[in-house]
């Protein structure tokens, strides 16, 4: 009866955070990781997993969501596919790494550093902080080590790497377009590496409810992949005829206040 339920709640949550991904750019596990939270502390789950179930479940359901969007934008011909290569291999490694370091926090230390950078991608998204232009894009070796960095971060807070890959792309000349689109398919191998990192770091834990893999909970992840993949392009497809102002406006509210919960709960 707790998984339906736990299903069905997802439902709502994923058909949102695929909305905002493919909107945005950015990793729908900026909502979902603290939505998480609050429903499995809800529920009772022990309060020691909580917030690394939060984490990794978010990061499964991303793969999915990447997808989803990722196919949206290349319809679009957005996605910068060489430099989502050049990426890929310290994404992958950044990522599976990012779990493990992860796990090594204790559950509060995880939720305050989630919250402190949620606001932080709060402040930028209402001052609309943003790299100048000011170089061209590195070479593999460079791209590589970045996505090393944007990997680790990524997988610790359950997030597709928008927040960090969008901004770093502009920065090197990338117009703002092409950055979310090819920010929505380095996602992939974050999502990727860093659920199957979270999966073997918590197997066989023994505060882990039913139905877990890992520190993966399927119920939840279900419910909101199920939406999100129905959702994820139709935020894709506002990107590119929709000024987004206004609706990061009130995202950036939005976000904030699940920082503060989450920072203060």
């Amino acid at each position: 009866m707790i998984q339906l339920m736990i299903i069905s709640i997802n439902i709502v949550l994923g058909l949102f955070t695929g909305f905002i991904a493919g909107l945005f750019g950015v990793g729908g596990g900026l909502v979902i990781v603290p939505v998480l939270v609050m429903i499995f502390s809800h529920y009772g789950f022990d309060a020691s997993v909580i917030v690394h179930m939060a984490v990794g479940t978010s990061l499964a359901t991303i793969i999915f969501t990447s997808i989803s969007s990722v196919r949206a934008h290349h319809k679009h011909r957005a996605v910068l596919w060489p430099q989502v290569w050049q990426f890929a291999p310290g994404i992958l490694l950044g990522a599976f790494v990012g779990a493990f370091v992860a796990d090594a926090m204790s559950s509060t230390f995880l939720k305050r550093f989630f919250a402190i950078f949620e606001l932080a991608v709060a402040a930028q998204m209402w001052f609309e902080l943003k790299p100048d232009a000011a170089r061209a894009l590195p070479g593999r070796f460079a791209m590589a080590s970045t996505g090393v960095g944007i990997g680790v971060i990524s997988a610790i807070v359950g997030i597709g790497g928008g927040t960090l890959t969008v901004p770093f792309l502009v920065w090197c000349n990338v117009v703002i377009q092409k950055a979310v689109a090819t920010s929505s398919a380095v996602g992939l191998p974050i999502a990727i590496a860093g659920a199957a990192g979270f999966i073997v770091a918590g197997w066989q834990h023994a505060a882990l409810p039913e139905q877990s893999l890992g520190f993966v909970y399927w119920p939840a992840f279900l419910g909101i992949v199920v939406a999100s993949v129905f959702s994820a392009p139709l935020g894709a497809w506002l990107a590119h005829r929709l000024p987004a102002k206004v609706l990061k406006k009130i995202f950036a509210i939005f976000i904030a206040i699940l920082g503060i919960r989450m920072l203060l709960g």
